[in-house]
């Protein structure tokens, strides 16, 4: 008798479970087909608006259509309408320039340069070693005036004008010049050809402090950096300025591996994905900086230099001087490259300090305000170490720190 109960339980329990199974998988396999049902219902909502506009457009506008430039500009605007202000668009030329300078398959002449607003020329900012414009004397404060047959007056912004410098190694460009002195040049013809770019710029100043200037986070950044630091150290700096202002800090990684040198054992940043998921990017080891230091940041400073002055805040004791930061604490996805060679960036964690904190969207909110007054802005080019108020009220700051 006993046998039978134990079968009829079993039997009851097992429809139980066959009928709960049933269940939960009808209810997934709903939720997944509701999902995707409105996902083709988007796509197909977004498709249609499209193909009407592009039909009233081809049957009625008067201009010729440029593919090309239309393709290009729908993919932007896709990217702007997706509420992720770090996502990014290449066009195929601009990943095919993007991925050459990256392989030093294509190279600048040897400067960096801004568009300039007063004039509409390309102002030098910076004149790298060894490189074709040192060699023919262009200055930092100079301006160039016309690249082969364009004035620069005609280009956009500062990314057309660096454009308009690049090239194959071995190709010419010609341009025209001005000296700092705003004195026309003779025009010259550069060969474009190797040359290192540094990331890191160092001097001595004050009462031996140690300033660094870091343009960028790049794949040399790190070895740079920890050699720069050991050469002021081993001059006798007895604090450190690390001027990262209008730095964007396009590598985490370089980022973390400098803060790792300067910061004692721990934990540096985490990333926390669209799950929750939480995933440590870096820990110390135990070498560390034990002098004085100062962050010096600006509204451009952002990304992994965000990184590196929040963690040395948190983690070394340093102070940050200067204006808030840019909020740009977020993770960004490797460039995703498509059939017609252009690519595009979106936006795939957050980033996260040693305390589980974000700073994404608010920036980090310097110790010590130093502004710069509309004229101070207007000339902050023109300053050198010596005489740039924000350097100086770094430098103060972290002597004081010193005693």
């Amino acid at each position: 008798m006993s046998r039978k109960v134990n079968l009829a339980v079993a039997a009851t329990v097992t429809l139980i479970a066959m009928a709960v199974t049933f269940s939960i998988t009808m209810v997934v396999s709903m939720d997944m087909f509701n999902n995707t049902v409105s996902s083709v219902k988007n796509k197909e909502r977004m498709y249609n608006k499209l193909s009407e506009i592009d039909r009233y457009v081809r049957d009625n506008e008067y201009f010729d259509i440029n593919e090309d430039t239309l393709n290009d500009t729908i993919a932007s605007g896709y990217m702007l309408g997706i509420s992720d202000k770090y996502a990014r668009y290449y066009s195929a030329k601009a990943y095919t320039e993007k991925v050459g300078v990256e392989s030093g398959r294509l190279m600048n002449i040897g400067v960096s340069v801004i568009k300039d607003a007063s004039s509409g020329y390309a102002r030098i900012i910076r004149v790298y070693e060894n490189s074709p414009a040192s060699e023919v004397g262009l200055q930092v404060g100079g301006f160039i005036t016309n690249i082969d047959d364009a004035s620069v007056r005609t280009m956009t912004d500062t990314a057309a004008i660096t454009s308009a410098l690049l090239g194959e190694e071995g190709t010419t460009v010609r341009i025209t010049y001005l000296n700092p002195d705003r004195q026309e040049q003779p025009a010259v013809e550069l060969v474009r050809s190797n040359y290192t770019t540094a990331t890191v710029f160092t001097q001595m100043t004050g009462d031996n402090c140690g300033y660094v200037c870091i343009d960028a986070f790049a794949s040399t950044t790190g070895t740079e950096f920890r050699t720069a630091v050991e050469s002021l150290l081993n001059q006798g700096a007895k604090a450190l300025v690390f001027d990262l202002r209008n730095n964007t800090g396009e590598s985490l990684e370089a980022a973390l591996v400098a803060a790792d040198y300067c910061v004692p054992a721990g934990l540096i940043a985490q990333s926390q994905a669209k799950d929750g998921t939480v995933t440590d990017l870096r820990i110390s080891d135990d070498h560390e900086i034990t002098v004085p230091m100062v962050c010096l940041v600006n509204g451009n400073t952002a990304g992994g230099a965000e990184l590196f002055a929040n963690a040395l805040r948190k983690m070394a004791g340093a102070s940050i001087v200067g204006t808030a930061t840019a909020g740009k604490g977020v993770v960004l996805s490797e460039p995703q490259s498509f059939s017609d060679g252009s690519a595009a960036v979106i936006t795939i964690g957050l980033l996260l300090d040693n305390e589980g904190q974000s700073w994404n969207g608010s920036g980090l909110t310097p110790d010590v305000e130093a502004t710069l007054t509309a004229d101070e802005q207007n000339s902050y080019y023109d300053f050198t170490v010596e005489t740039d108020p924000q350097i100086n009220k770094a430098v103060n700051s972290v002597m004081a720190m010193v005693g």
